[in-house]
């Protein structure tokens, strides 16, 4: 089995396992929380190098300021309980997105996060926290144009150099939990040739299990990355 090198995930169905469970939607983060360390176990087991996460969005800043500051403050304990433990598993941490909104506590903590761990090599965590892909882009063009690129000989390569982490590779597969067809402006620049799987499993259910059912389903497909694979040339098939 061929295992992505990079998977990204688009978490979600954390309001609806709490609500199923009548507990308040804050529950359903911790439980999502969880599964990360799961999910994260799962990838250092099936061998993939680099997990991104889509934590919270540009636009999750509209939900009620209760969940907002609560998933604030998960992600400051979180980051207290289990920075240690990913250092010493060789995993390296980045926060991707707009640090303007987070807290200065906060942001100590993620700055510090990241360089405790910044030259573990084994594994990349890769927590999308304020981010939209959209913003990323725009972000990136303001780059450029602060680089003095010339417009007329921008091209794709300027655009991907410029994103928040132009050194990692582009996600291999994309997974949606909760039952949701859509990428809700994630990673849009980078997911343009990725494989997309969508499982009905919420988030703080998802497991090994089903990440090894998203992967068997990667290697059903064929990428071609919009060329050709094995089939016969226009001529060879007129012949």
């Amino acid at each position: 089995m061929q295992v992505p090198q990079h998977i990204a995930i688009i978490m979600d169905g954390n309001g609806r396992w709490a609500r199923a469970r009548r507990r308040r939607r804050l529950e359903g983060h911790r439980a999502g929380l969880k599964a990360i360390r799961r999910v994260l176990k799962a990838c250092d087991e099936l061998g993939v190098s680099v997990l991104s996460l889509y934590a919270f969005s540009t636009e999750n800043w509209t939900r009620p300021r209760t969940e907002v500051d609560g998933l604030m403050r998960l992600f400051a304990q979180t980051l207290d309980r289990e920075i240690d433990e990913l250092n010493r598993e060789g995993v390296q941490l980045r926060i991707t997105g707009r640090r303007d909104g987070l807290s200065p506590a906060l942001l100590r903590k993620i700055e510090s996060s990241e360089e405790l761990t910044r030259h573990n090599q084994d594994r990349v965590l890769n927590l999308l926290i304020n981010y939209g892909g959209r913003a990323e882009i725009v972000d990136a063009v303001k780059k450029l144009i602060a680089a003095g690129v010339d417009p007329a000989k921008l091209g794709d390569e300027h655009i991907t150099g410029a994103l928040y982490n132009p050194d990692l590779p582009e996600p291999d597969l994309v997974i949606r939990t909760a039952g949701e067809q859509r990428i809700s402006n994630f990673l849009i620049w980078e997911t343009a040739y990725s494989e997309f799987h969508f499982t009905e499993t919420l988030w703080p259910d998802f497991d090994k299990a089903d990440l090894v059912e998203a992967i068997a389903a990667f290697n059903a497909r064929e990428r071609k990355f919009g060329g050709l694979n094995d089939e016969p040339t226009d001529a060879a098939a007129g012949r």
